[in-house]
């Protein structure tokens, strides 16, 4: 095990595809943090993909398709800005695939077999259900607040400006005080 506990840190790449291997994603996984490729294809594991898989920065492959793996795909793949192979077909994925411009870039094939809605597979996804990303891009479902912050700006200076200047331009008295005010403060000042 001392021997495994220096070298551990330079494992690059891990292949245990197409060995029956069953149980869960271990979690000790997510702490090889320069691995590039993960493949656990064609195997009986289950449970879910680890939440911090996406602090594996240096992953450039991961093949988990054709297992039992269930529950959403973890937001933090989107964090895997290297990634460039991905697939997660035949499992028992269910849930909104993150927006990324990585996530969305891949084929729907990828995502196919499972129970996953939103870009790029075909089933949409329910509109009551928000669809979260990190600022890679792509629709991330801030659209809609986008708008409502641009629409009360505009509505926020309409009425600001008018509650000001609309007496002004209406309201001979109030013309006629302001006028009065700035003459005063000029007078004062000189």
């Amino acid at each position: 095990m001392l021997e495994y506990g220096t070298n551990l840190n330079l494992v690059r790449s891990i292949d245990l595809s197409n060995n029956k291997l069953s149980g869960e994603i271990p979690v000790e996984v997510t702490s090889l943090f320069e691995l590039q490729t993960l493949n656990l294809s064609h195997n009986l594991l289950s449970g879910t993909i680890p939440d911090r898989i996406g602090e594996l920065s240096s992953l450039e492959s991961v093949d988990f398709s054709v297992n039992k793996l269930s529950g959403s795909i973890p937001e933090s793949m989107s964090y895997l800005t290297f990634l460039s192979h991905l697939n997660l077909s035949f499992n028992n994925l269910s849930g909104v695939i993150p927006s990324s411009t990585q996530l969305q870039s891949f084929d729907s094939s990828c995502y196919e077999g499972n129970q996953l809605c939103g870009l790029p597979v075909p089933n949409m996804c329910p509109e009551n259900r928000t669809i979260h990303g990190v600022g890679h891009g792509g629709g991330n479902g801030n659209e809609n607040e986008t708008d409502w912050f641009w629409f009360g700006l505009v509505v926020g200076f309409v009425i600001g400006f008018w509650s000001v200047f609309g007496p002004l331009v209406f309201d001979k008295r109030w013309r006629s005080i302001y006028t009065l005010f700035g003459s005063q403060t000029n007078v004062e000042n000189h």
